[in-house]
């Protein structure tokens, strides 16, 4: 603090001390009541950050009476930094440049001295006092925006620091969570079917070796495990967002999920068992999406949804009938069927829409009933 504040007094010592010599170059002692209200212009500067206005009205006695102006040109320019009220400057324009064109002649009993304008004042000495008080005023305003432009731009790049920061934050979680997700989804599963695999081999086959290799396996795969699912919860704790900390859905959860929708549907499906998890979660998800959207644009209307395997293809569909209530102006960004198009897509399916012939509406996804090798997993 005592160092930001050293500039300030130096500043402010500056002004004082060229006021003095304004002083001193134009008064000398013969005028003692001058000289006093030059030096008290001069020493009231020490007052301009805290009280600029008054400070300011204290200097012009010294316009008034002397040619020593420095200090009042000062005060201006203070008032100028501190101050956005046009109106106030201009008066104080206007005050100084009156005082600086008229002679106070001063004696022992200044009250009865009279005021006397210095009638070789012309046109261009008004124009000449003016300006050297707008230039104060101009050059306080532009002091005043350079400070402010200042604050302002250490705010904005305070801001996109901290945008920044938290953007990195959000992508390392979402990698966190996406790991997470396919560490608990894939590695686990596999390292599991081989700790199974193992345990049965170890108790079906008659051969001591393959006994001991196998009971060797099962050992390892059960440590590899529960150092996976360490992990899985330490990644969880870092990057995951509560609802992702959740089992992924499967199509075991759909009767569910109709039951909480708030929508009369009626739930069909004789899907095999056994498919992908990938598989499940994305028609768990399209047809979470489906019934968001009855919800939504089609009120008080009823829905059904079919699950089965036609030709090699899972296929899901989910048909609504026409709204009986009027519908809610909600906002909406489509962003939901772009998703589901996309998680089709990297399953290598596909998703269409659009109305029925009795003025419902139908949502339709196929899918491979296998997902071949390279194809992406819809639940990242």
């Amino acid at each position: 603090m005592m160092w930001r504040s050293l500039p300030a007094l130096l500043l402010d010592a500056a002004l004082v001390g060229v006021s003095l010599i304004d002083v001193w170059v134009h008064l000398d002692t013969s005028e003692p009541i001058r000289l006093g209200l030059a030096l008290g212009a001069a020493l009231v500067l020490l007052l301009r950050r805290r009280m600029p206005l008054l400070t300011f009205v204290l200097t012009l006695p010294a316009v008034l009476v002397s040619s020593a102006v420095f200090a009042s040109l000062a005060a201006l320019y203070s008032l100028a930094t501190f101050t956005r009220r046009r109106a106030v400057l201009a008066l104080c324009v206007v005050a100084f440049t009156i005082c600086d064109m008229t002679l106070w002649p001063t004696g022992l009993d200044p009250p009865s001295a009279s005021l006397e304008l210095s009638y070789p004042s012309t046109l261009i000495t008004v124009g000449y006092t003016g300006a050297a008080a707008a230039a104060a005023v101009f050059l306080g305003q532009l002091v005043q925006t350079r400070r402010a432009l200042s604050l302002r731009l250490a705010e904005i790049s305070a801001a996109r620091e901290n945008e920044r920061t938290l953007t990195a934050e959000k992508v390392l979680a979402k990698e966190r969570a996406q790991l997470a997700r396919e560490m608990h989804d894939v590695v686990s599963h596999q390292v599991s079917l081989i700790a199974v695999r193992a345990g049965a081999l170890q108790v079906s086959t008659p051969d001591t070796v393959v006994k001991e290799a196998a009971a060797t396996i099962r050992r390892l795969s059960v440590q590899t495990l529960d150092e996976l699912r360490h992990m899985v919860s330490v990644l969880r704790a870092s990057g995951g967002r509560p609802a992702e900390l959740t089992p992924q859905p499967s199509l075991a959860d759909l009767q569910r999920l109709v039951d909480a929708s708030g929508i009369d549907t009626r739930l069909q499906t004789d899907a095999p068992d056994g498919l992908p998890p990938a598989v499940q979660r994305t028609v768990y998800r399209t047809v979470q999406e489906a019934l968001t959207n009855v919800r939504k644009h089609a009120p008080g209307a009823t829905a059904t949804v079919r699950v089965c395997r036609e030709d090699g293809v899972i296929l899901a569909t989910v048909t609504n009938t026409p709204s009986t209530q009027p519908g809610l102006a909600l906002p909406g960004a489509h962003h939901g069927l772009v998703g589901l198009h996309q998680r089709a897509a990297l399953l290598g399916g596909t998703v269409t829409s659009g109305p029925t012939a009795d003025g419902g509406y139908e949502l339709r996804l196929e899918l491979p009933a296998t997902i071949t090798p390279g194809s992406g997993d819809a639940g990242r």
